[in-house]
């Protein structure tokens, strides 16, 4: 059965590249792709990408995909303390989805409840709001703990779409 994903992005000033460097690796390898945001059917990207939104977030029904992706850019602040995302990310990691965050968005994820004891890295701004929600910030470009993945920032996107990959691969639900 054919793998899925869906990147949730805000509807502005989301990094274009941590969307599209790893969306890009993704299909490439066969995983079908859906992006998400809130209120809005076209997103612009803090370099000016322009994106179709596949889906408004409030629609997203994790069931139907493999992993949950959060891009960064100062734009996913908007998120931070979205009950409605944070109830997204909390049903796919019951669902043992995986989850992955990149830039400044793993502070969505330790907002939820659920990098409590997990290895993290993100954006360095973040790293006090990280631990602050205990989780253990390793500082690496990118830091995989069971079914989670983050990464620091746009230089290590490409990086973060391989991972992902990978963990989808071994993956078999």
């Amino acid at each position: 059965m054919k793998k899925t994903a869906v990147f949730i992005i805000a509807p502005n000033k989301f990094r274009d590249e941590e969307l599209n460097h790893p969306k890009e690796i993704l299909e490439n390898q066969g995983i079908a792709i859906s992006v998400a945001s809130k209120n809005t059917k076209n997103a612009v990207g803090a370099l000016g990408a322009k994106v179709k939104v596949d889906l408004d977030v409030s629609e997203i029904d994790i069931r139907r995909y493999d992993a949950l992706i959060l891009v960064g850019g100062e734009g996913a602040m908007l998120y931070f303390n979205d009950p409605q995302i944070h109830k997204i990310v909390k049903d796919a990691y019951k669902k043992e989805k995986i989850i992955g965050a990149i830039c400044i968005a793993p502070t969505i994820l330790a907002n939820s409840g659920i990098l409590k004891g997990k290895k993290v890295t993100s954006f360095p701004t973040e790293e006090k709001n990280l631990e602050q929600k205990e989780a253990i910030y390793t500082g690496e470009n990118i830091t995989t703990d069971g079914q989670i993945i983050t990464a620091n920032g746009p230089s290590s996107a490409r990086l973060f779409g391989k991972k992902i990959f990978e963990l989808l691969s071994n993956n078999s639900q």
